[in-house]
């Protein structure tokens, strides 16, 4: 798969860009929990009372503070607090926002940020807190008496009708700090948070005091959260739309310059590489492999990057909300893990074998395909169909165990997402009762542990689906990594002009890749212009491997063959082909029509070049025949036309080239004798400063040769016209008598 990566380099941009929203998406998705904590603890619990820094408040409520402050932190407060009354110029809006405050002076809080909030909050929390407190045990005659105890002052004897609060102003310092130490030890296990909740309520009061209205203040709260919350997530659900286009976007470009690219590769490979990788492997790499890809590239840029933001980000937040109950998400993870890894191991072995087996169905399917007359004429339908059956169900069984597998993960996940869930509310319900967290971080909490454990589940299903998307990268690196053997070379020569089209082979020996013996041995010959050299010798002989020397489909292995006196290793491919018009054993058509399979020699061949072609392929009667003519449709590989009339089209799709040298390799054995001699007579009048090499196996077709290569195990057993041939060479001899007459043969 890492070998796939540098073909994303010209994604680079769009995959930086679906980076930078999948933190915006992140962001966006870890800020919701704690959108609905607030709403839960502040909106609902606190009554949209945020903080225990009030807006307002009463200069007598505010002197009862001072009493329990530090003189730094009053001063502290002071500066952030103005002093409103009748004097003051703001004195009617300010009646008008608070109308109970009637002609009391109130203190209003400056224009200040965040952080001075927060420095704020316990200075005023904690006085807050002891007022209340304090007016609760004044209450409580028994509350009182124990406080009474521990500051040293009987609080008991405090007539009703005194007040309290004016007492303690006029105490020494030291006893109303032995006070709020007493107080304090009441609410030792509280802490920042929890304090500030608790003052809220007296700040609520406050509001209450100055004739605020509390419900719309709690409204308000609500759906000023609310709205931001849907915000948020309106700004996820975009970033979430573009990165499935442009992560479907990247994957979809992706696998179209993989496939041209493959298809480039296999283009240019030659037949020796051609022997390594088979048809059916090739075409499964070009699609299934191909889409595999796809679909992991896809995953990758929606999870890969998003699932380590949330996992993070999840933990920092949880851990923000509360500390104590981190050993959940933990062991959650930890068992997560284990579970991925033991279905990993299990499931990468099965992965590594599906693309092979997809191989081998398809090269079955292919085998019958082709050859579906060949198993009907041997009524071998049962034994074919055993064949696929065994393909067919070896897949299956091995999709089905990584099927099952997964059947089994995913209830486990869940299993483990609803017990961590439990485990949440039940140990949260215990911090709660205990004043040491709030029902809405406790939700919050849920939450963030929720989006951890997904994160993992995004990671395990990369880990479940790269296995296999590797084995299919390594599959298609190794088409695109295979260097052909046969290459240009880097100062190519060009043939000299005019061009005449001599072809001459010294001391050729041509290997198979791999093999241990020579199939070709001192092969030495010359093709003239205008002059025919035919090739005849019994089977697997060699005369097929040494015409497909000329085009350069495979390099020789020692000696060198000439083109008008210039290696055929310094020119390019392009240059050498371009001067030859090959018709191969097997005449391969395409699918479309006679006129563009023509044409395949040469897009700007004129009608008449056509009309030529034809007539010396004694093609053009059977067009003619046809209601459409040249326009008639021709079916992939040409199934709809006879075997005669293919090898007719593909000689004649050779000859459009008009090219000044020809190979036929076995190109008329499916033509009859009157079609064969008839073709060979206008060849030879039509091409006659051509050099034209024909293979065959029938006396008849090379009778009237210029030369006559007779081949034997891969050496020249003769060389020379027919009637020489019959003198002096007894291989010629055996297979010309095997064919004709004594009579036939004069």
């Amino acid at each position: 798969m890492t070998r796939l990566l540098k073909y994303l380099k010209p994604y680079l941009l769009q995959i930086i860009f679906i980076i930078i929203l999948l933190f915006i998406q992140a962001n966006a998705d870890l800020a919701l929990p704690d959108y609905l904590s607030k709403i839960v603890n502040f909106g609902i619990q606190q009554g949209g009372v945020e903080n225990a820094v009030p807006q307002a408040i009463r200069q007598s409520e505010m002197a009862r503070l001072f009493i329990f402050m530090k003189p730094d932190d009053k001063n502290v407060v002071l500066a952030n607090y103005t002093l409103v009354d009748q004097n003051s110029p703001s004195y009617e809006s300010v009646l008008e926002a608070y109308p109970a405050m009637g002609k009391q002076p109130i203190y209003l809080l400056n224009d200040i940020d965040q952080s001075v909030i927060e420095l704020l909050n316990p200075i005023m929390g904690k006085p807050f807190l002891i007022v209340s407190s304090l007016e609760t045990l004044m209450a409580d005659p028994d509350q009182a008496a124990g406080l009474s105890e521990k500051m040293g002052f009987d609080l008991t004897q405090i007539p009703a009708d005194t007040d309290v609060f004016a007492l303690l102003a006029s105490m020494p310092a030291l006893q109303r700090e032995q006070l709020s130490t007493a107080i304090d030890a009441q609410f030792a296990s509280l802490g920042e948070s929890l304090t500030t909740q608790m003052a809220v309520v007296s700040v609520k009061a406050e509001y209450e005091a100055l004739g605020m209205d509390t419900g719309e203040l709690q409204t308000g709260y609500i759906t000023r959260t609310g709205v931001f919350m849907l915000l948020v997530s309106l700004a996820a659900v975009i970033c979430m739309i573009l990165i499935g286009y442009l992560s479907a976007k990247i994957g979809s470009g992706l696998a179209r310059d993989l496939r041209t690219l493959v298809f480039q590769r296999v283009e240019s490979l030659s037949s020796t590489e051609f022997d390594r990788f088979s048809t059916a492997s090739l075409i499964t790499r070009t699609t299934n492999d191909i889409t595999q890809i796809q679909m992991v590239v896809i995953m990758m840029l929606r999870m890969v990057i998003y699932a380590p933001i949330i996992g993070v980000g999840g933990v920092i937040r949880a851990l923000s909300k509360t500390a104590s109950m981190w050993w959940l998400i933990a062991l959650a993870v930890v068992v997560l893990l284990g579970l991925i890894m033991t279905v990993f191991s299990i499931a990468l072995p099965k992965f590594k074998a599906i693309q092979g087996l997809i191989d081998r169905l398809n090269l079955v399917t292919r085998e019958n395909l082709s050859g579906m007359m060949v198993i009907r004429a041997f009524n071998m339908q049962p034994f074919e169909e055993q064949r696929f059956d065994k393909a067919n169900r070896d897949l299956t069984a091995t999709m089905l165990f990584i099927s099952r597998i997964m059947v089994i993960v995913m209830p486990l996940m869940m299993f483990i997402m609803n017990g961590l869930s439990l485990a949440i509310i039940w140990v949260g319900a215990h911090e709660i009762a205990q004043s040491r967290m709030q029902v809405g971080d406790m939700m919050a909490f849920m939450q963030y542990a929720m989006q951890i454990l997904t994160a993992f589940l995004m990671l395990a299903m990369m880990f479940i689906a790269l296995p296999r998307a590797a084995v299919s990268g390594d599959r298609i690196a190794d088409v695109l990594e295979t260097e052909p053997v046969i290459k240009d070379p880097q100062h190519p020569l060009d043939f000299p002009e005019p061009f005449k089209g001599t072809v001459e082979f010294r001391d050729v020996c041509f290997r198979y890749p791999g093999a241990e013996e020579d199939v070709l041995h001192e092969i030495s010959f010359k093709a003239l212009p205008g002059q025919t050299t035919a090739f005849i010798g019994t089977t697997g002989s060699g005369k097929s491997t040494i015409v497909n020397l000329i085009p350069r489909f495979y390099e020789v292995s020692d000696g060198e063959i000439l083109v008008d006196n210039v290696d055929i290793r310094k020119v390019t491919q392009k240059d050498l082909r371009d001067r030859i018009g090959y018709v191969p054993q097997k005449s391969n058509l395409f699918s479309g029509t006679i006129e563009s399979n023509l044409r395949y020699a040469d897009e700007q061949a004129s009608d008449e070049t056509l009309k030529n072609a034809t007539d010396i392929a004694q093609a053009s009667e059977f067009i003619a025949e046809k209601p459409e003519g040249l326009l008639t449709e021709i079916a992939q590989g040409g199934v709809n036309i006879s075997g005669g009339q293919k090898q007719r089209l593909a000689i004649a799709r050779a000859l459009v080239k008009q090219a000044p040298i020809y190979i036929f390799d076995d190109s008329f054995s499916a033509l009859d004798f009157k079609t064969d001699s008839a073709l060979r007579k206008a060849l030879k009048e039509h091409a006659s400063n051509s050099t034209l090499f024909i293979v065959t196996q029938r006396i008849a077709t090379i009778k009237n040769a210029n030369q006559i290569i007779v081949l034997d195990e891969g050496r020249i057993a003769g060389k020379g016209s027919h009637h020489e041939l019959m003198k002096s060479c007894a291989v010629y001899r055996e297979i010309a008598l095997s064919q004709l007459s004594q009579e036939e043969l004069a």
